[in-house]
C-alpha cells in the first residue's frame, strides 16, 4: 500500500522546532540501565535526519504505568543517557514535559541539538486526550513529528490532540516503514502469503483470525490459545490453558474455515508437562487429542515442528504474531525457536518475513534471528489492532499528502 501521509522527506526541517512523538518505553534494569535498545534504534533514522537536516528535535514518550502522577522509577532520564550514547549525539534531558521550565529550555535550543522531555504519563491529561495537555505540548513544536507506531492505536494528548493543532503534522521513518511493511502484507502479499498464530489466549487473536482468514493462504496456529480449539474439536486437553468463555468463538472460526480457501494448521502434537514451576523439568509428547489429566500443554510438539516447516516451505509472505510454547523457559522453547529459525531460512530464499512485535519480537531476538527477518514491528498492540483492521488515531492525525 502506498503511504499516503507526508513525511519526513516532504517537509523543510532547517530551523524549525520539531515536536517528535517516539515510543521509548523500554525495559529498565535495577541498576537504572536500558535492557532491551530495539525500540530506541528504530528511532535513530528519525531524530538523526532532524538534527542533520538542521531541525531541533524535541522529543516526547511515555514510559510505563505512573498512573498520572511523578514517580522518579518511571523516568525517562536513563534513557536519554541510552539513546545519546546510540545516536552518538548529545541528548538534552528535562525532568518535565509541559510548563515555563520546558519553554525556556526548548526555546535555547540551537539547530541541531536534541531534548527529551520527561515521561508523558506523569500527567493523566495524556491518556485522557485532555485538550489542555495536547495545547501545552503542541506550543513547542513548528512541525510535529509521530513516529511511535506502538501508540498509534491510542487516542493520547501527544499522539491525537497535539497533530490537531499543528500543521504539518508528518510520519518518521519508523511508522512509515511500519505501515507499510504491515499493510502490504495484508492487502498486497506475495503469495502463498501464511499467518503464523500463537500467545497464551485466543481472545486478543479472534479479531485478528477473522480478518486475516480471507486473506491469507494458511493459519498456523500454536501456543496457548491451541488448547480452546482443540476442546472446541472435542479433544482430550488435561489441564492445559483453556478460555471456557471463548468456546463458541472457537467453534465459529472452525466452521467458518470450512466454506473459505485459507488452509487452518492446529498442531497434531504437544510437548506437555506435570509441574511448570519446578526446575526439574518432566516433558513428554502427547498427541494432539489425548493430553492426560493432570497435564498442561507448554509447546507444539516435534511431529507439529515438522508439519509447519512444510507449511513454511513455499511461503512468499509470513507474517507471525505469538510463540509457539511458554518459550521463556528453556524446556519449552524449542518450538518457537524451530519457527524463528524456519523464517530465518526463507527469508534468505527471498520471502518477506514480519514479526508483530511484543514476544514474537522478544523470542526472535532471543533465539538469535532477529537480524534475519525482513521487519520486526516495534507495536505488540499496534500491530494486532492494525491486522484487526482497526482505525489507527495516531496515524489518521497526521497530515494527507496533497
Amino acid at each position: 500500500m502506498s503511504f499516503r501521509k507526508l513525511t519526513l522527506d516532504d517537509i523543510d526541517l532547517k530551523g524549525k522546532r520539531v515536536l517528535t512523538r517516539v515510543d521509548f518505553n523500554v525495559p529498565i534494569g535495577p541498576g537504572g540501565e536500558v535492557t532491551d535498545d530495539t525500540r530506541l534504534i528504530a528511532t535513530i533514522p528519525t531524530v538523526r535526519k532532524i538534527i542533520d537536516s538542521g531541525g531541533k528535535a524535541i522529543l516526547m514518550s511515555h514510559l510505563g504505568r505512573p498512573k498520572g502522577q511523578k514517580n522518579p522509577e518511571f523516568s525517562l532520564r536513563p534513557v536519554a543517557a541510552a539513546f545519546g550514547r546510540l545516536l552518538s549525539h548529545e541528548v538534552k534531558f528535562i525532568d518535565d514535559c509541559i510548563g515555563e521550565k520546558v519553554d525556556a529550555t526548548v526555546k535555547s535550543l540551537a539547530n541541531g541539538e536534541c531534548l527529551l522531555l520527561e515521561n508523558l504519563r506523569f500527567y493523566p491529561g495524556e491518556e485522557k486526550n485532555d485538550p489542555e495537555m495536547a495545547r501545552a505540548l503542541a506550543k513547542f513544536g513548528d512541525v510535529y513529528v509521530n513516529d511511535a507506531f506502538g501508540t498509534a492505536h491510542r487516542a493520547h494528548a501527544s499522539t491525537a490532540g497535539v497533530p490537531g493543532l499543528i500543521q504539518p503534522s508528518i510520519a518518521g521513518y519508523l511508522m512509515k516503514a511500519e505501515i507499510e511493511y504491515l499493510g502490504n502484507a495484508v492487502t498486497r502479499p506475495k503469495r502463498p502469503f501464511v499467518a503464523i498464530l500463537g500467545g497464551a489466549k485466543i481472545s486478543g487473536k479472534i479479531d485478528v483470525i477473522n480478518n486475516l482468514i480471507s486473506k491469507v493462504d494458511r493459519i498456523l496456529v500454536g501456543g496457548g490459545m491451541t488448547f480452546t480449539f482443540f476442546k472446541a474439536k472435542g479433544y482430550r486437553v488435561g489441564n492445559s490453558l483453556v478460555e471456557e468463555d471463548r468456546l463458541e468463538m472457537a467453534k465459529d472460526i472452525l466452521k467458518r474455515i470450512k466454506s473459505e480457501k485459507c488452509e487452518f494448521v492446529l498442531p497434531v502434537d504437544s510437548i506437555i508437562t506435570s509441574d511448570l514451576e519446578s526446575n526439574a523439568v518432566n516433558t513428554k509428547t502427547a498427541p494432539a487429542d489425548e493430553i492426560p489429566e493432570g497435564w498442561i500443554g507448554v509447546d507444539i510438539g516435534p511431529k507439529t515442528r515438522r508439519l509447519f516447516r512444510e507449511k513454511l516451505s513455499d511461503a512468499k509472505t509470513v507474517l507471525w504474531n505469538g510463540p509457539m510454547g511458554i518459550f521463556e523457559k528453556e524446556a519449552f522453547a524449542k518450538g518457537t525457536i524451530e519457527v524463528a529459525q524456519i523464517l530465518a531460512q526463507i527469508t534468505g530464499k527471498g520471502a518477506t518475513t514480519i514479526i508483530g512485535g511484543g514476544d514474537s519480537a522478544a523470542a526472535v531476538k532471543k533465539a538469535g534471528f532477529a537480524d534475519k527477518m525482513t521487519h520486526i514491528s516495534t507495536g505488540g498492540g499496534a500491530s494486532l489492532e492494525f491486522l484487526e483492521g482497526k482505525a489507527m488515531p495516531g496515524v489518521e492525525a497526521l497530515t494527507d499528502k496533497k
